[in-house]
């Protein structure tokens, strides 16, 4: 097809007849952002920004949950950002979802005094200075933070929100006293947090956030999420990858 560029592939994503192009050498999204693109609140009519949209696949998904009024992605890589706006225009979501290749850290000068309903982001999880970087630069830039650090997306969120405005996350637990630390910082109130377990009897590997821009203190915790029951997906998890659903 001549959507696609060499070592590129073509996936279904599995609802609303939605496909994306993907380069197997570079990173392809993975079940993080499937669940953080159903956990996220979202109502008819919203505007949203997806920080680090990597794949453009959140945006993609946001698509299949509501009618919203506009989905901007950041993306700073060229070449992941030249590739998410191809895979826009394959599904004809042009007019709906745009790709801004841009620093997240510079967010005043990309999208000056736009203010939105909805941020979403799933961030580099590591410091430079934790685990093996891979050599891989595209790899290397989405598992950790050599462009962006925790507290850079939280600070982009909170410009971009209102009073009232939602701000959905993924992350490691590891990491969760430094995350509810930076969100006090920049007024972002937690008020929805769930853990992910690979399965039932294991320790969480992922959380997934939901803030609140000025709220008031009042955490929900929801049950856990179980990926696999056995070798096969939980019937909830399933669920979120053949038909539509929320987390």
């Amino acid at each position: 097809m001549d959507q696609l560029r060499p070592g590129e592939r073509i996936d279904d994503l599995l609802v609303s007849n939605l496909r994306i192009i993907q380069d197997a050498s570079a990173f392809c999204f993975s079940m993080d952002a499937v669940l953080l693109a159903h956990f996220a609140t979202l109502r008819s009519q919203d505007r949203v920004v997806d920080l680090g949209t990597g794949t453009g696949v959140i945006p993609l998904l946001l698509t299949t949950r509501k009618q919203l009024e506009q989905i901007i992605g950041i993306e700073i890589q060229a070449v992941v950002a030249e590739r998410a706006k191809r895979s826009v225009k394959l599904n004809g979501l042009q007019d709906l979802i745009e790709i801004i290749c841009g620093d997240l850290r510079q967010i005043e000068r990309l999208l000056p005094g736009y203010r939105v309903d909805l941020v979403i982001s799933n961030p580099p999880y590591w410091p430079l200075t934790t685990g093996q970087v891979s050599p891989n630069d595209t790899k290397a830039m989405a598992r950790h933070e050599v462009y962006c650090c925790l507290e850079d997306v939280v600070q982009a969120a909170a410009y971009l929100l209102g009073t009232g405005g939602r701000f959905a996350m993924v992350h490691r637990p590891q990491r969760l006293a430094e995350i509810f630390f930076c969100l006090e910082k920049y007024k972002l109130q937690p008020k929805r947090l769930r853990f992910v377990h690979p399965r039932l009897g294991t320790r969480p590997n992922m959380v997934l956030i939901e803030c609140m821009k000025d709220a008031q203190p009042g955490l929900t915790v929801l049950p856990p999420l179980f990926v696999y029951d056995g070798d096969t997906y939980t019937p909830e998890v399933m669920a979120l990858y053949y038909r539509e659903g929320a987390v």
